[in-house]
């Protein structure tokens, strides 16, 4: 299993863009499948965003889609996610994961803490 730090929430007004980061430990962050989810309070979490092994398939729900870009840096053991017009509906703490494309939170076996993100309107 990987260990992951997700960095980058904060507060922004809607419409504008975060980028958060996830920093994997180990040497095998290359073999697994990454991805990105949120869960807003009170909610069950929720997919965001998957990305294959070497980075040329990516997935997205549809409330993100056009507006979230997920990519990733091997040599840097990184995952990032790119959010760009940020609505007040995407305030949520946002989790990486590894092990998985699928958009099923139960498939995946290793977590981040998490990291706030809210827009304000």
């Amino acid at each position: 299993q990987l260990q992951l730090v997700e960095s980058g929430g904060g507060l922004v007004q809607a419409g504008g863009s975060l980028r958060l980061s996830c920093a994997a430990s180990g040497r095998t962050f290359s073999s697994f499948p990454m991805a990105w989810f949120r869960q807003a309070t009170g909610k069950e979490r929720e997919f965001v965003a998957t990305i294959t092994r070497s980075g040329t398939i990516t997935s997205y729900a549809n409330s993100v889609k056009d507006r979230f870009t997920i990519s990733r840096d091997n040599a840097k053991n990184t995952v990032y996610l790119q959010m760009n017009s940020l609505k007040p509906e995407d305030t949520a703490v946002y989790y990486c994961a590894a092990g998985s494309t699928s958009i099923d939170p139960r498939a995946f076996g290793s977590w981040g803490q998490g990291t706030q993100v809210t827009v304000s309107s």
